[in-house]
This record gives structure tokens, sequence and C-alpha cells, in this order.
């Protein structure tokens, strides 16, 4: 997927994907990760998500990076925050209390900021992605993080023929060939097929949602 497909799809409003409130499955399972308070939290195509309010409640400093300059500003407008903005080579920072986001690209995170985090939480990056930018997401990203980096990743699973993505159907022996690299854990598979009824009306037969809890290996 270009920028430009999801510049459009924030400046027309088609933004679906985003949650009037906190993921459940985080309040969940991230505990059980047991990321250290205070630690940096990384949350790749963050969008305007509440679950970084949450994060940061639990006493993380969240980074989130997104590439709409929309997104961003609904985010702390709609929290009534007044950021603070500096920029870097990376893109333009804007930060308040403990959540700081980048707007700029998440591919282009560098060795200095992703060996800073401690914990990573994608539930819409991974998923966004067809199969070779994922591929190339995780190289750049989560092969990039440091030894002993919790990671809480949500997946989507559908027969992919029967709808054209995003988000993508990710099957779990993809998620399996992060190892050796990383230690995965599949904590929950739930079907969900019967609440959401775009996916039935596009015609789709099976839909269940996956938790991986995950954890970086040395080397």
């Amino acid at each position: 997927m270009q920028p430009d497909f999801w510049l459009q799809r924030w400046q027309q409003g088609q933004i679906g994907f985003h949650r009037d409130q906190v993921m459940p499955l985080l309040q969940e399972h991230w505990p059980s990760l047991q990321v250290a308070a205070g630690s940096r939290v990384l949350v790749p195509l963050c969008g305007k998500s509440l679950d970084m309010h949450w994060l940061a409640a639990q006493g993380y400093r969240v980074l989130g990076v997104e590439l709409s300059p929309l997104a961003v500003q609904q985010f702390f407008d709609e929290a009534g925050l007044r950021p603070e903005r500096r920029s870097s080579a990376l893109g333009e920072h804007f930060s308040a209390g403990p959540i700081e986001i980048l707007l700029g690209d998440a591919f282009t995170l560098d060795d200095q900021t992703l060996a800073g985090i401690a914990g990573l939480y994608d539930r819409a990056a991974l998923i966004a992605l067809p199969p070779a930018l994922r591929q190339r997401y995780r190289d750049t990203v989560y092969m990039r993080l440091p030894a002993g980096c919790r990671a809480l990743l949500i997946t989507l699973e559908y027969p992919q023929a029967e709808k054209a993505g995003p988000p993508f159907s990710v099957a779990q022996a993809e998620v399996d060939a992060f190892a050796p690299s990383w230690q995965v854990e599949l904590a929950e598979r739930r079907d969900i097929l019967a609440h959401e009824p775009g996916f039935r009306a596009e015609g789709v037969s099976a839909l269940s949602t996956a938790v991986y809890r995950m954890r970086r290996n040395a080397g």
C-alpha cells in the first residue's frame, strides 16, 4: 500500500478501522507481557487510537508512528491536548505528557529509536500491509528491536480470496515464522464474524482474530 492510499482514507473519513473505545484484547493480554512501567512502547501505524491513552495510563511512555497529519491532529484535538512540536530527521514529533506521535514513516525508524523500545503493540500495522510489505515491515521494525522487547500482536484470519484487503488476513504460520528471532505464543483465537457486519456484507464466510504474545530473542 502506498502512503497516498492511507492519506486519502483519512482525508475522506474512510476510517472504519478506528475504534471509538479501547481494544478489550489489549486490556486483557497486555499485562501478561510484564513490560516494566516507565518503559517506551511503540505503536506503529497508530492513527488516532485510544489504545495509546490506555497504555499511557498504565505508566508507559508511548511512541506512535503515523503517516497522516489529520490522524495526528485529531488524536490530540479529541483528547483536548495541545502537543509540543519539534522536527528531526525522522519527521515531525508531537508530544503531550507521556505520549509522543511521530508524523513519519515506520519503515524509516532509526536504530537509536528502536533500541529504546521495550514493548510493541501492533493491532493495525501488520494486517494493514500486503504480503511483500509485511515482510519488509517485519525485517525493518520487528527484527531491529532489542533483545528482551515484548510485543502484543493482534491479527485477523479469513479466506483472503473472499475479500481484498486491507485489512489483510495473516495466518499463524506467517507469525510463527518470526522465530527464531522471536518467541511466539498464540494467546487466543476468537471467532468474530458475527460482530463484523462489514465483512459479512462482502461475503466473507469465516473471520477470527488471533492474539500473540512475543519476546525478542538475542542475536
